[in-house]
């Protein structure tokens, strides 16, 4: 979940747990009035908790490369089987498995087979 809407519903489940019951609850609520103030509260506080511990709050997503086929590079390309990371981004967990084959010919070329981080 990414931060804006895990903000969105951390601030929608407040009001839901303030706002309703709050009013019900000042107004010498009957046995129907103060069930509906409990149920809202607990739906306000149920969605709460969820947001919160949802992973990733930053929108990270996990990278996984299964299976890939070949690559091959020449003149300068670049060949990779996996997972490609430039300068080490990425937050996230990466999972390479059983990748293809990489090749690389030629002056400048390069080639990886699994993830590469530069």
């Amino acid at each position: 979940m990414s931060r804006g809407w895990k903000t969105t519903v951390v601030v929608l489940a407040v009001a839901g747990i303030v706002s309703t019951p709050l009013v019900w609850l000042l107004d010498s609520p009957d046995a129907g009035q103060l069930t509906g103030a409990t149920v809202q509260a607990a739906a306000g506080i149920a969605a709460l908790v969820w947001a919160l511990w949802q992973q990733r709050p930053d929108g990270r997503t996990d990278d996984t490369a299964v299976r890939t086929g070949r690559a091959r590079a020449e003149g300068g390309g670049r060949a990779v089987t996996g997972i490609r990371r430039p300068d080490g981004r990425g937050g996230g967990p990466a999972r390479a498995e059983h990748t293809g084959d990489a090749e690389a010919t030629g002056e400048g070329s390069s080639a990886t087979s699994g993830i590469d981080y530069s």
